[in-house]
């Protein structure tokens, strides 16, 4: 068992959702470590090319034997890019996707808050501006582990703990994965179309009172209309919710990253095999040691690359030392 695979276990105990529990045993049955085991091949051929030609310059081996793990190297950075990318989704599968619901004061936000979580979680006035503080509640939509998020609504304010309260709604709105814009009937729509971004969805709220959604129909904005006296919408929200988390967290592949740890090495190991690329036609023993801190950087993942790793990979392709 390797590192990721250790970490799969205790991914498996605290797993709450089938999601969580089924990404835990696919990493508990290797299929992680078979993606690394991947990018280390590559490495490991481009290292054997570039080692071969610095420390057996002697030996009966091509010229310029280093500049033709170029391609090896250019295959090997779309891949770790294309695994930083999409990292994301195994940690938000492990973590929670982060849902927020953002929007202009008495807007409805924490009433429906109420209403996706089933429980009187934050408190409901008619007063602007009860909520003021960023309140969290744990949720599993469509299998998914999910972390909704009622914040203080945005006006400007001379009371310095609303506008903090504003202000680290705008923070959690901006570190989402997903945002609920709600309106209600009446309020502008300058405030969502200035800040909306592709994939935010415009909650229209109070929808027993009036639609109110005209105008985001007008720019061209996803919306949903919905009541929280009647329950109207609410479970067309739902569902649209689900089908959302099922498109950005289900994929084929098996995410290349689920815990921030894998991810950073991800990128150093990415940011190494770039330099080594372009130091590659001109100084090889400098891509050589770039090469070296990429595979230290992923060996911290699953398991180690060694000197006599690179030295087997070299033997086994040239015929060296016979």
């Amino acid at each position: 068992m390797d590192l990721a695979q250790a970490e799969a276990v205790a991914d498996l105990i605290d797993a709450e959702t089938t999601a969580q529990a089924r990404q835990a045993l696919g990493q508990l049955d290797g299929r992680l470590s078979q993606t690394y085991a991947g990018f280390r091949r590559d490495l490991l051929k481009a290292l054997a090319l570039v080692e071969a030609e610095i420390d057996f310059p002697d030996e009966e081996v091509p010229d310029n034997l280093a500049r033709t793990a170029g391609p090896v190297l250019d295959r090997l950075a779309n891949d770790l890019r294309r695994a930083v990318d999409t990292g994301r989704r195994g940690e938000r599968v492990r973590q929670g996707y982060r849902i927020v619901l953002i929007g202009e004061t008495n807007a409805g936000k924490s009433s429906l808050f109420n209403a996706l979580t089933a429980r009187e979680a934050a408190i409901v006035t008619p007063i602007a501006g009860t909520t003021r503080d960023v309140l969290d509640a744990d949720l599993v939509i469509g299998g998914y582990a999910v972390t909704l998020s009622d914040t203080a609504g945005l006006r400007d304010s001379d009371d310095p703990v609303e506008a903090e309260g504003v202000r680290r709604a705008r923070a959690r709105a901006e570190a989402a994965d997903l945002r609920l814009w709600v309106r209600a009937p009446g309020d502008p729509a300058g405030v969502a179309a200035a800040y909306v971004r592709p994939g935010d969805l415009i909650v229209a709220t109070k929808a027993d009172l009036a639609e109110g959604r005209r105008e985001d129909e007008a720019a061209g904005l996803d919306w949903l209309a919905v009541s929280t006296t009647t329950g109207q919408g609410l479970e067309a929200l739902h569902d649209w919710l689900a089908r959302r988390l099922a498109e950005d967290l289900a994929g084929a592949d098996f995410p290349a990253v689920t815990r921030e740890r894998h991810r950073l090495r991800l990128t150093e190991a990415l940011a190494a095999v770039a330099t080594a690329r372009v130091a590659l036609d001109q100084a090889p023993e400098m891509a050589g040691e770039d090469l070296r801190r990429a595979a230290s950087a992923l060996s911290r993942v699953t398991g180690e690359i060694g000197v006599e790793d690179v030295l087997g990979e070299v033997f086994a392709t040239f015929c060296i030392g016979k």
